[in-house]
């Protein structure tokens, strides 16, 4: 690398402003390979020679790139002596995409005005782009009291005289008409101070409303009043073969790798079609995930359902121990399991008929059936009508006839 000035080298390193830093220079704070250095231009090579300010070695910075939509009511200087907000109140809120590098704008937008405007720690990036041999072109949306007429439109096309001189041809067009107001598009590749409200006093039409939408291809597209992103590297590899700056694209510290624009495409609609590329890609992500999760589930509640099953049917392994444990006792006590013999379990259970029979005579009276021994052949009574004895009364015509004979 060659030589640079030491004011420029200080300012790279982020430690102050090129001014500031001759200021360091001349109070005998900065050193060169050990020796203090006090005289203004006093060249430096910032990769083998070691530079030193109040003892500390600088380092030169990471050079980044980003666009800020700046809203109204802020200036865009480092400090205003008015105190009112400066832009350095807007990069505050962004202080971890900024990477604590000392960021500075690349010209300036009015007090009123909003619109795109490149933020960077890169000088030759900053005066490359402001250069008047750059034409630089910038892109305004202008709302303005009055009619325009086209052969309003047509003096801001060729050029309007001011107090510095004629500006430069532009291109302009008419937007829509609001009652009494016009707004119109308009792209200058000059930048003078406050040209767009001056050229509408010249021309007898009060700028109302001023907001730039592009400089050099960037846009505000997809940026809110106040946000900022940082340059892709195509874009800075466009501005390149356009404008010469950046010089190194490939050493932007924050530029994103994005796929080849489409032919004709605003830069900024390539960035917001990257964001809905990863956001598909996230959402599918998600989707697959929530599929597992439901196939996972369907899993669980067929072991589940496996296990109510299998509770079941130990259940009624369960009911079917405990008839079997009821069972026992009863078959236990059962006659037909009794030790007795065939003959004996007859006999028992002809005894305890004969005894619990019972009938009715003529009169009415319960007559009890005698019990005879098991094995032994009962006593046959008598026929009825014997020969000195009365018939004897039959019990089951008692039962028959409601148990009274007539």
């Amino acid at each position: 690398m060659s030589t640079e000035r030491l004011q420029k080298i200080l300012a790279r390193g982020g430690l102050a402003s090129r001014r500031a830093a001759e200021k360091l220079i001349t109070e005998g704070r900065v050193r060169v390979n050990g020796k203090i250095v006090t005289e203004l231009g006093t060249k430096a090579d910032p990769r083998h020679d070691r530079v030193e300010v109040d003892g500390k070695r600088v380092v030169a910075e990471k050079v980044v790139y980003y666009a800020l939509h700046k809203p109204r009511g802020f200036v865009t200087t480092l400090s205003d002596p008015e105190g009112r907000a400066t832009i350095v109140d807007l990069l505050k809120r962004h202080t971890e995409a900024a990477e604590g590098a000392r960021l500075f704008p690349v010209g300036r937008l009015d007090f009123h005005t909003s619109g795109i405007i490149l933020v960077t720690n890169d000088g030759a990036f900053s005066d490359g782009l402001l250069h008047p041999k750059g034409a630089v072109p910038k892109t305004y949306v202008v709302k303005v009291q009055g009619v325009m007429q086209p052969e309003d439109i047509e003096k801001w096309r060729a050029g309007v005289q001011l107090d510095d001189g004629p500006t430069r041809p532009a291109d302009a067009a008419f937007i829509r008409f609001e009652a009494d107001k016009t707004w119109f598009e308009i792209t200058i590749k000059e930048g003078r101070n406050q040209q767009i409200r001056r050229m509408g006093d010249a021309t007898g039409f009060r700028v109302m409303r001023l907001s730039r939408v592009s400089f050099a291809g960037i846009t505000v597209e997809g940026l809110r009043p106040g946000d900022m992103r940082a340059l892709t590297r195509e874009e800075l590899v466009e501005m390149k073969k356009a404008y010469g700056v950046p010089r190194h694209p490939s050493a932007a510290g924050n530029a994103e790798e994005i796929a080849p624009r489409k032919r004709g495409m605003p830069v900024g609609r390539v960035v917001r079609e990257k964001e809905e590329e990863r956001a598909k890609a996230l959402a599918e992500g998600g989707r697959e995930g929530g599929r597992e999760g439901g196939r996972e589930g369907g899993r669980e509640s067929g072991r589940g359902r496996e296990r109510v099953r299998e509770s079941g049917r130990e259940g009624a392994r369960e009911v079917g121990r405990g008839r079997e444990s009821a069972r026992g006792p009863a078959r236990e006590s059962s006659p037909r399991e009794a030790p007795a013999g065939r003959s004996g379990g007859r006999g028992r259970a002809r005894e305890s008929a004969s005894e619990a029979r019972v009938g009715y005579g003529k009169t009415g009276g319960a007559v009890k059936r005698p019990a005879f021994k098991a094995g032994a052949r009962p006593e046959r009574p008598a026929r009825p009508g014997a020969k000195g004895e009365a018939p004897a009364a039959d019990p089951r015509a008692g039962r028959r006839g409601g148990g009274r004979s007539r």
